[in-house]
């Protein structure tokens, strides 16, 4: 695979950490999950972690 998908999916990982922590989460287990999960963890951080 070519650099730009490292990059976007890093990219993506870093977001999802920031917008947990603007939930009041923990950024370094969503940025974890992230890596692993990519947009399915954006999903969930942002649609699931909401209702709380």
């Amino acid at each position: 695979m070519n650099s730009e998908f490292y990059v976007g999916w890093g990219t993506l990982a870093l977001i999802n950490a920031g917008l947990a922590q603007g939930k009041n989460r923990s950024g370094l287990n969503c940025f974890l999950l992230s890596l692993l999960l990519g947009p399915i963890a954006t999903f969930c951080v942002v649609v699931i972690a909401g209702r709380r």
